[in-house]
């Protein structure tokens, strides 16, 4: 697998992206860190079976800790939730 350095229509520029992704509401925002977390760990499991046990280390550390990360925002959704415009909920 090629990984690339940059995203299509955010190049480099990383502070627009996590502007982006911080503005999404924080549900979303907890499903999408959940997803990253998943994908990590997925590569750390691949990285593990070719033997390279120090990367997979610290990639199921990195996805444990995104996944605490999507925890917490979803609680920080719960409580703002109930002030949001019902309108802007799905």
């Amino acid at each position: 697998m090629i990984h690339d350095d940059k995203i299509p229509h955010y190049g480099k520029d990383w502070s627009t992206l996590a502007e982006a992704l911080g503005d999404l509401r924080y549900d979303v925002l907890a499903d999408f860190l959940s997803e990253l977390s998943k994908k990590l760990a997925k590569d750390a499991d691949a990285d593990a079976g070719r033997g390279r046990h120090k990367l997979s280390e610290e990639l199921y550390t990195t996805a444990s800790k995104l996944e605490a990360s999507a925890n917490a925002t979803e609680r920080a959704w719960e409580i703002c939730a109930p002030f949001m415009d019902e309108d802007l909920i799905d």
